[in-house]
């Protein structure tokens, strides 16, 4: 397969300055180093319902949820390599699941195309990913892509031997510049241009990491009273685009837009929470 097909691990943002950029890299420089990309630029299609019902639930911050993109890494042509990922977050923790296709055939399969090519390439990948993509793909009926978004980002890793104490060896650091986004031009083959998402000098940090933030990364964070931000770069997108429906509002009907499935999953939540809180309280009058 060549890549990896399964994540699961805390994503934390913070909205930085260039200043304060700089003193985070230095605090870095005795820990980590830059991965095997370094610097690039990442295209990304996000797809949805002709509603929006999941940016919509997205905005609402809930506990539970999901988005389905096509990334690349580099500007792609029919036959580029581009991953069709499954994006979920519950209480905190991301779980991402993806899959490697040619660009051709990745737009196919998402739009329910299922020829010998596919299958084939699917064969390479992951057959669980891959059902769990179709299976997302049936439950939200009409998914197409709906927002393009690039962005600059350097990435860094743990150098090697420093993650024993500090973190763990999977801890990485990404900066995320030249966030931009538009509607139109709905392809990764294209150049990289839209309506820009943040301010000049800003930058979108994000630790990624399966537990603890290192305690010399906190440090920085709190010397430079840095605090972690919920900054969506969808959701943003998407409420930038519909400035005719407010985000406030959004939260209000984005549970109902989601319908059944979502009430389906808090009520599973719910009844577990509750039969967990009979159980202590059981113990506790026995």
């Amino acid at each position: 397969m060549g890549y990896q097909a399964v994540f699961k691990r805390y994503e934390i943002k913070y909205m930085v300055t260039a200043e304060q950029k700089e003193k985070i890299l230095r605090a870095m420089e005795q820990y980590m180093e830059p991965d095997r990309f370094g610097r690039s630029t990442i295209r990304n299609l996000y797809f949805d319902t002709d509603d929006f019902v999941l940016a919509r639930h997205s905005i609402a911050k809930p506990d539970y949820k999901e988005k389905l993109r096509i990334r690349s890494y580099t500007k792609a042509d029919a036959n580029s390599m581009v991953f069709v990922e499954l994006k979920r977050k519950y209480d905190g923790v991301v779980y991402k699941r993806r899959i490697g296709l040619p660009d051709k055939d990745a737009m196919k399969w998402m739009a329910g195309v299922r020829n010998r090519d596919i299958e084939d390439e699917l064969e390479k990948g992951s057959s669980q990913v891959a059902s769990e993509i179709e299976y997302f793909t049936g439950l939200y009926s009409g998914l197409r892509p709906v927002i393009y978004l690039s962005y600059d980002r350097e990435a860094y890793r743990m150098k090697a031997g420093a993650g024993t104490a500090d973190g763990g060896a999977e801890f990485r650091v990404t900066f995320d510049s030249n966030i931009l986004c538009r509607e139109s031009e709905l392809t990764l083959a294209s150049d990289a241009y839209g309506t820009p998402l943040l301010g000049d000098g800003m930058y979108l940090m994000e630790l990624k990491c399966p537990g603890a933030i290192p305690l010399w990364m906190t440090k920085v964070l709190s010397e430079e009273h840095i605090y972690k931000t919920s900054f969506s770069k969808y959701g943003t997108a998407y409420c930038g685009f519909m400035e005719k429906t407010p985000c406030e509002r959004s939260r209000e009907i984005a549970l109902a837009a989601y319908g059944s499935r979502a009430a389906a999953a808090n009520r599973k939540t719910s009844t577990g929470q509750t039969r967990k809180k009979l159980a202590l309280s059981g113990r506790a009058t026995a």
